[in-house]
């Protein structure tokens, strides 16, 4: 059952994230659900076959530094242009 849960979350945090055409805010956050979803099928494998959780740990780690490193890219992004609408990016002016 709880296997069918976190598929459930993986699928709505795809789908939301597929979905979100209008902030970058929205999408960052999309994100952080499916890699939250991604931990806790990790630690359910992991807890099932006995291993060591070390490697969540790692997970989590990078999970942090991906939710830094997107909070920055907004900051960075509001005080350029005003706004975190992602019609307003262009790869231009990075």
């Amino acid at each position: 059952m709880l296997e069918y849960v976190i598929l459930f979350n993986l699928l709505s945090g795809t789908i939301v994230f597929c979905s979100t055409r209008k902030h970058l805010l929205l999408s960052l956050l999309s994100l952080e659900f499916i890699v939250l979803s991604g931990f806790l099928s990790l630690v359910l494998v992991m807890m099932v076959y006995g291993y060591e959780l070390y490697f969540s740990l790692m997970f989590l780690v990078f999970t942090v530094c991906e939710g830094a490193l997107g909070l920055a890219i907004l900051v960075s992004m509001v005080r350029s242009q005003g706004n975190d609408y992602l019609s307003s990016m262009s790869l231009l002016s990075w």
